[in-house]
């Protein structure tokens, strides 16, 4: 018998007490034995087919866009003047880096790679003796890896910014309030000059049938009024110019339009216009129930 065994049963005889002749029941299993919980199940062992991927644990500390910004951040990070970067330097701490991309991600690397090669030409340049006849060996060697560096720093200064900015669904979103429509009907506006041009036109036809004849005539805008409370109580809509049919001469015409626009001012009645230069309609004014 194993020893754990062993103590298992030793601790089932105590709890069960003196021997009565009953068999003791067996301990049950403490809840702190299970090792994990899947599926609310406590698991006891571990499975036998578990696997873990090798990089299932891995941490980087520092993670890198390219081989500028790797490389702009070992300046900055040791304040060094990029206008005069030492460049044995600069370059064994880009080596030491890339040698820990090469074990991991050979094609990551490849792009480091290149970088590398690069530090180490500059490097090679600035060991070697200038030639003043040749015009491509003038000049620092480091003038344009120190162009794109600054290039790169501005773009990512101002990347930087623009992230800063408020985005939609990022940081606020808008707000929608949804607003019930009354069911009360509403009729378009007529403009004023619209009802100018049509009392124009039912005056110029007017003076068409008017008679050379001077009388005096007693006109009451209320009779006018009442009139035209009249004509609109047998039909829904009436044109424009259908209310000044049959009225004869200009005073007539002009006293019946200023009974409408007494009644339109009362609001009596409504001037309506489906659309623009579409034909005037007058009606009762509308009064929900």
């Amino acid at each position: 018998m194993l020893p754990d065994e062993a103590a298992t049963e030793l601790l089932a005889e105590v709890e069960a007490g003196p021997d009565t002749g009953a068999a003791p029941e067996p301990a049950a299993a403490a809840p702190d034995a299970a090792i994990a919980r899947l599926y609310g199940e406590p698991l006891l062992r571990m499975p036998n087919d578990l696997y873990i991927p090798p990089d299932a644990l891995e941490i980087f500390l520092d993670a890198f866009e390219g081989p500028l910004d790797l490389l702009l951040y070992l300046i900055r990070k040791q304040n060094f003047n990029i206008l005069d970067i030492p460049m044995a330097q600069v370059t064994l701490q880009y080596l030491k880096y890339v040698d820990q991309i090469r074990l991991h991600n050979l094609e990551l690397a490849a792009e480091y790679l290149l970088m590398a090669a690069m530090l180490i030409e500059i490097k090679s340049r600035m060991l070697l003796p200038q030639r003043k006849n040749d015009d491509d060996e003038t000049g620092d060697p480091r003038a344009e890896l120190v162009r794109r560096l600054l290039e790169y720093e501005q773009i990512k200064l101002a990347a930087y910014d623009l992230n800063a900015i408020p985005q939609l669904d990022r940081d606020f979103t808008r707000t929608q309030l949804f607003i019930e429509q009354s069911n009360v009907p509403t009729w378009p506006e007529c403009e004023v000059d619209d009802l100018q041009r049509a009392f124009l036109d039912v005056l110029k036809r007017a003076k068409l049938t008017q008679h050379h004849r001077i009388s005096r005539q007693e006109l009451s805008v209320r009779e006018h009024m009442t009139s035209i409370l009249r004509q609109l109580q047998s039909a829904r809509f009436v044109e424009f110019a259908d209310l000044f049919q049959g009225l004869g001469g200009v005073p007539i015409v002009v006293v019946h339009f200023v009974a409408m626009l007494e009644l339109a001012k009362e609001t009596l009645i409504e001037i309506t216009q489906a659309e623009p230069f579409a034909p005037i309609y007058v009606r009762l004014a509308y009064s929900p129930a």
